[in-house]
C-alpha cells in the first residue's frame, strides 16, 4: 500500500500555551539571568563605579516599556506572527551583540535595543491567547502562562550562575540569544497567524492619541497606574541592588541565588493566591490591605536597617513579605486602572504598561543608584513608595478605602475585557 505524507499536525492548546509562555520567559531570564554576573562585568567592562552596572537591567525595562506602545497597534496591523517573528530574531541578535560588546556604552544601548524587542513577547502573548480563546478558557491559559512566568525569576540567578562555573559572563547572552533563535524557529514552524482577517485594524495616529488621553485623564485610571508604577519601582530599585547587597552588605554572594530564589517565591504565591480571592473580596480591598501591608513591612525595614542591618534572616522575611505584597497590589491596581476602557481596551493597555513600566524603571534606577553598602536605601524607597502610592489611592477614592463598587447591584455575566 503506498504510504502518504500526514498533514501537518494543527497547534494544539497544550502546545500554544507552552510557547508562549515560552516566548514570556525569555524576558525574565534577560533581567534575572545575570545578576550573579554582575562583579565580573563591572570587571570586564571597566566601570569605575559599580552601582553603575544596575543600568544593565534600568535600560532594558526602559525598552520595554516604550516597546508596549508600539506592537499592539503593529500587530492589528500586520498581524501576530510575522510582528512576533521579527521582535524574537531581532532580540537574539541584540542580545548576541550584547556578548560582543566592547564597552559599557554600547552594551546599554544594546541592552535598550533588546528591551525594544522583547516588549514583543509580552504584548503578543496576551493577543495570541485573546484571539484563540476567550472567556474561562482564556483566563485559565493566562492563569497557566503567568504562574509560569513567575516561577521563572526563582531559576534565573541559578542558571547564570551554572554557566558563570563553566564559561565567562558573555556565555550568558549567548545563551539567550540561542534560546531566542529557538524560540523564533519554533513560532516559524507551528504557530499560525491567529488574527482574522476581519479583525484587522489599520494604524490610525489620531485614534491612539485619543484613547491615550482618555486614559490620562480619567481620575481613577491615573491614580492606579501611577500606582502600580511606583510600588513597581521599589521592586525594580530591589532588583538593581540585589546581587551588591548580598555580596557587600551581607558577605553572601554564595547564598545569593537562593536568598534571590526565596524572595522571589514570595511574589509568585501571591500571585497565586490572588487569582483564588479577588472574585470573593474584590481587587480594592485586596490590594488595598496589601498596600497598608507594604507600608508597615518597609517601616519595619528601615528599622531593621537602623539597628540590625547585618541579620540576613531578618531581610529576607520583611523582603520576602514585601514582595508578596507587591503581587496582590501590581495585578489589581492594573485590573482597577483598566475597568473604565473597554471600548478602548488595547489602546489603554499598551498606554498604562509604557507609563507603569518607564516610571518603575526610572524610579527603580534612582533607588538603585543610592546604594552606599547598606541596605538603607532600600528599604528607605519600599517605605516612601508606599506612601506615595497610598496618597495616589486616597485621591482616586476621594477618601475612602475599601469600597467595592457595582456590589450594590446583581452581578451582570457579560465578560470584561
Amino acid at each position: 500500500m503506498p504510504t502518504q505524507n500526514p498533514a501537518k499536525k494543527a497547534l494544539g492548546p497544550r502546545e500554544l500555551t507552552v510557547m508562549m509562555s515560552s516566548l514570556m520567559a525569555l524576558n525574565a531570564l534577560a533581567i534575572d539571568a545575570m545578576l550573579p554576573a554582575f562583579p565580573a562585568m563591572v570587571r570586564g567592562l571597566g566601570i569605575a563605579d559599580p552601582n553603575q552596572i544596575q543600568y544593565i537591567i534600568s535600560t532594558f525595562l526602559a525598552g520595554t516599556g516604550i516597546g508596549a506602545l508600539i506592537y499592539g497597534p503593529l500587530s492589528d496591523r500586520y498581524g501576530r506572527k510575522p510582528i512576533l517573528l521579527i521582535a524574537t530574531i531581532g532580540a537574539a541578535i541584540s542580545s548576541l551583540a550584547c556578548s560582543f560588546a566592547p564597552d559599557f556604552e554600547i552594551m546599554l544601548l544594546m541592552r535598550f535595543v533588546h528591551g525594544l524587542l522583547a516588549a514583543a513577547m509580552g504584548v503578543l502573548v496576551i493577543s495570541v491567547i485573546r484571539d484563540q480563546f476567550e472567556g474561562d478558557a482564556m483566563a485559565r491559559r493566562m492563569s497557566t502562562i503567568f504562574l509560569i512566568f513567575m516561577i521563572v525569576p526563582i531559576v534565573a540567578p541559578t542558571i547564570g550562575q551554572l554557566v558563570l562555573l563553566f564559561a565567562g559572563w558573555r556565555t550568558i547572552f549567548d545563551l539567550m540569544a540561542f534560546m531566542a533563535v529557538a524560540a523564533s524557529i519554533w513560532v516559524y514552524v507551528r504557530l499560525p497567524e491567529t488574527l482574522a482577517p476581519e479583525n484587522v485594524i489599520p494604524i490610525q495616529p489620531k485614534a491612539l492619541a485619543k484613547a491615550w488621553k482618555i486614559v490620562v485623564l480619567n481620575r481613577s485610571s491615573a491614580g492606579y497606574m501611577i500606582g502600580a508604577g511606583v510600588t513597581q519601582g521599589a521592586l525594580f530599585g530591589y532588583l538593581n541592588s540585589s546581587q551588591q547587597m548580598f555580596d557587600k552588605v551581607f558577605n553572601a554572594a554564595d547564598f545569593f541565588t537562593i536568598g534571590f530564589a526565596i524572595i522571589a517565591i514570595g511574589i509568585a504565591a501571591s500571585n497565586f493566591t490572588n487569582s483564588r480571592i479577588v472574585e470573593r473580596f474584590g481587587a480594592r480591598r485586596v490590594s488595598q490591605t496589601a498596600l497598608l501591608t507594604f507600608i508597615a513591612l518597609g517601616g519595619l525595614q528601615l528599622l531593621a536597617a537602623t539597628f540590625v542591618p547585618k541579620s540576613l534572616p531578618i531581610f529576607l522575611f520583611l523582603l520576602t513579605g514585601n514582595m508578596a505584597m507587591i503581587g496582590f497590589i501590581g495585578s489589581n491596581f492594573s485590573s482597577i486602572a483598566m475597568t473604565p476602557f473597554g471600548h478602548v481596551a488595547g489602546a489603554a493597555s499598551s498606554f498604562q504598561t509604557f507609563v507603569r513600566t518607564v516610571l518603575a524603571a526610572s524610579l527603580g534606577a534612582l533607588i538603585g543608584q543610592q546604594f552606599d553598602g547598606t541596605v538603607f536605601p532600600v528599604a528607605f524607597g519600599f517605605f516612601c513608595c508606599g506612601l506615595v502610592a497610598l496618597a495616589l489611592v486616597l485621591w482616586c477614592e476621594k477618601g475612602k478605602l475599601f469600597t467595592r463598587p457595582g456590589t450594590t447591584q446583581p452581578l451582570r455575566v457579560t465578560p470584561r475585557n
